[in-house]
């Protein structure tokens, strides 16, 4: 079984940007968790990460000819407004699980909306990496459930 974990704009600077919001774990340490994770688990995961748009809407293509099972995404600022990058994920007919570090529902007003929710089964939010473990679980076992 094959997964994705895509993080968009700005979360390479996990480690150094607001860590009262996000911690101080970095993004390479995240990607080290999600890794030993996915091994415990028995599936493959590859990891990507971008602050150029269209480059994760190609790496969303890919992944549709790759045949990926299931996507994991923190797509950071562009989860409320990317109508381009939610159509790109729309294409896939894997689960996709969306994860955030912070809270987004008790931040910002702006953040309360995703516009990628509708593409995906499920959301975890405000739990810093435990959302993004929580949620390769949540995606293997959907993966699962589909195959089955």
């Amino acid at each position: 079984m094959k997964l994705l974990a895509l993080h968009g704009i700005n979360l390479n600077m996990f480690g150094k940007r607001d860590p009262k919001q996000y911690g101080t774990i970095t993004l390479a340490q995240i990607n080290d968790r999600l890794q030993q994770l996915a091994a415990d688990l028995g599936v493959e995961l590859d990891t990507y990460q971008t602050n150029i748009e269209g480059e994760l809407c190609e790496r969303i293509h890919q992944a549709h000819h790759d045949g990926v099972n299931g996507v994991l995404i923190n797509a950071g600022a562009w989860t409320h407004y990317s109508y381009g990058l939610r159509d790109a994920l729309a294409i896939l007919t894997v689960p996709i699980v969306e994860v955030h570090m912070s809270n987004i529902h008790a931040r910002e007003e702006f953040r309360h909306k995703s516009v990628l929710a509708e593409v995906c089964v499920g959301q975890i939010a405000g739990f810093g990496v435990d959302s993004y473990l929580l949620g390769l679980r949540a995606a293997v076992s959907a993966a699962k459930a589909r195959q089955a």
